[in-house]
């Protein structure tokens, strides 16, 4: 059986159980894509451009480069933004992010209140009716609470809650283990702090993930008042 068969065989049973599925009827699917490059991978297939009411299945790959960016909206209503050099893996109800910048959310519009678990290989961040930015590279692992309670739960068992305006930071360079050059089993983690309101105001206003779509995040109300700040203006 050739290489382009078994793939076809592969993706369409992926399909079956998507679409055999009652809670996930909808597949998750492409917004928006303001700006790229920015990637869709298939599982068993070639990358293509994202495109806007592109359809995705389960373990898709998405990728951006800078000033790349694309919004998802998966089959639960869960939403998410990633863009910059960021890469990430649909992973059921939730995804993956292998490195890079995301911010997800959950309408406040939608009841199901099941928690949105965006997972890492240093830790899970999950939300329930909040807004969390995440960010992943190679110095540096950050957690922010745009507005309301975030749980991270780390590798090593370790939990916090954020609320809104705190952070949870990890400056990787600290962590590495100067023998081997990558990070240590044992990761030393601070607390969650909160973060200057001159640094959340700078964030709001400069961040292409709140302000370079072209409708507004659905929780963007919710953030301004609990932050006291505002996004950069709309032309």
């Amino acid at each position: 059986m050739g290489s382009r068969v078994r793939t076809a065989i592969a993706v369409a049973g992926l399909l079956l159980i998507w679409r055999g599925s009652p809670a996930l009827a909808t597949p998750p699917q492409v917004v928006e894509v303001p700006a790229g490059p920015a990637f869709v991978q298939r599982p068993g297939e070639a990358q293509i451009p994202a495109r806007q009411g592109q359809s995705l299945i389960p373990s898709t790959l998405l990728r951006t480069s800078k000033p790349g960016r694309m919004q998802v909206k998966l089959s639960n209503g869960r939403q998410f933004r990633m863009g910059g050099d960021a890469k990430l893996k649909l992973a059921g109800a939730g995804v993956e992010l292998l490195k890079g910048s995301i911010i997800g959310w959950i309408s406040p519009s939608i009841t199901n209140r099941r928690p949105f678990q965006i997972r890492t290989r240093l830790a899970t961040a999950s939300i329930q009716g909040t807004t969390v930015f995440l960010e992943l590279n190679d110095d540096t692992f950050r957690v922010f609470s745009w507005e309301g309670a975030v749980q991270v739960r780390t590798k090593d068992g370790e939990e916090f809650t954020l609320q809104s305006g705190q952070q949870l930071l990890l400056d990787l360079k600290r962590q590495l283990d100067d023998t081997r050059g990558r990070v240590t089993d044992a990761i030393e983690w601070e607390p969650p702090a909160p973060m200057a309101n001159t640094d959340i105001d700078r964030r709001m206003k400069g961040s292409a993930l709140i302000n370079g779509f072209s409708t507004p995040l659905d929780t963007l109300p919710i953030i301004e008042r609990e932050l006291g700040t505002s996004a950069a203006p709309r032309d």
